[in-house]
This record gives C-alpha cells, structure tokens and sequence, in this order.
C-alpha cells in the first residue's frame, strides 16, 4: 500500500482511540482498494485478487449505506474527503 494502516485511521477518526468507526472503516477499505485496483491494471488475468476486490466493494458500500441511513452528515463528509462518487 502506498499510504499506511495508522496513517490512514489517524487521518479519519474522531478521537485517540478510535479505530473502528465507519469513516476509518471506509477509509481503510479505500485505500485497499486503490491499491489492489492498481495491481490489477497490471495483472489483468489474478481473478483471485478480483474476487477480493469485489468483496472490499462490496463491505464498504454496506459501511456506507449504514452512514447514510443513520447520519446523513457523516456520510457526506466522508464521500467528499475520499472523493467516492458525486
């Protein structure tokens, strides 16, 4: 990964301590999927690795559903700070 683990959760999470909430989640799922996305530009035919890649996807758009059925600020916070969509 280019970017860290700690740097990532400390980028997007709301206290010392906090390391589970759905914003570090998603942040943490998008780093891994860029960076599986960029592996597979290059290795077009790893359907193993593209299995994953779709299992990543797919957890964080529940993370991101759950965001914005509960509370409509932090998921539009956290769309624009990854810059996921719109």
């Amino acid at each position: 990964m280019s970017t860290n683990k700690s740097e990532v959760i400390k980028q997007h999470q709301k206290d010392a301590k906090d390391t589970g909430s759905p914003e570090v989640q998603v942040a943490l799922l998008t780093a891994r999927i860029n960076h599986l996305t960029d592996h597979l530009r290059t290795h077009r035919k790893d359907f193993h690795s593209r299995r994953g890649l779709i299992q990543m996807t797919n957890r964080r758009r529940k993370l991101l559903n759950y965001l914005k059925s509960t509370e409509v600020e932090r998921y539009n916070a956290i769309i624009t700070k990854l810059n996921l969509r719109k």
